[in-house]
């Protein structure tokens, strides 16, 4: 798969909040988008989910067949989408159900995470870092070949944050692809940078309309 993103822009309530961004990645290929809090980071990475139209510019895929984008992509957001009455097992099968492959083990999943002593337990007796792994790992039961994922690192301790770089080591030698939103280092060898200036003064949006 390639992810092709030409002459991109974004605007909130009329306002303008990037434009022109272009880029391209390939299979095995990452980048990290870097700017400050409000730049725009979040806004890209929902352009790129197809949750928001572009005020401009073009997204495309290669390599995908007859699928639709979205479809060959993953999120993982600032909310973890889990349902707390749930337990982590069962968030992870109902992911796996409606998303993933019906061979994919949710058991597996929470072992590479570090988490086989929660399978259990429902999602909202979790600390923040626990559930946070527990999003991180529908990207192991729902396979997709593009992650977008916004500050991922977001709770998680030193030993979780090298889980996360090597998984996402994995797959990327496995040809997938890695989109990722940070305010630090992720252990991302060889990524590229995408940084977000703000806009101009003229053009600047205000604290409730950025991204």
């Amino acid at each position: 798969m390639r992810l092709i993103v030409e002459n991109l822009a974004c605007r909130r309530s009329g306002r303008r909040i990037f434009s022109r961004l272009s880029f391209s990645l390939g299979p095995g290929e990452a980048m990290m988008i870097t700017g400050r809090n409000g730049a725009g980071k979040s806004s890209l990475l929902t352009l790129l989910s197809g949750r928001l139209k572009p005020d401009a510019g073009t997204i495309r895929a290669e390599g995908i067949g007859e699928a639709t984008l979205p479809e060959r992509l993953h999120v993982v957001g600032h909310r973890d989408g889990l349902k707390s009455a749930l337990t982590a097992s069962e968030n992870l099968e109902f992911a796996r159900d409606l998303l993933g492959h019906p061979a994919a083990s949710p058991k597996a999943a929470l072992e590479a995470l570090g988490l086989p002593h929660v399978a259990r337990l429902p999602v909202g007796y979790l600390s923040a870092g626990q559930r946070r792994r527990v999003a991180l790992a529908r990207l192991l039961v729902c396979r997709r070949p593009l992650w977008l994922l916004d500050e991922p690192t977001a709770a998680l301790d030193l030993a979780s944050q090298g889980v996360l770089a090597a998984m996402m080591g994995r797959h990327r030698a496995e040809g997938g692809l890695v989109v990722a939103a940070t305010h630090q280092a992720l252990g991302l060898e060889d990524a590229s940078e995408l940084r977000i200036e703000p806009p101009p003064p003229e053009e600047a949006v205000t604290a409730e309309e950025w991204a």
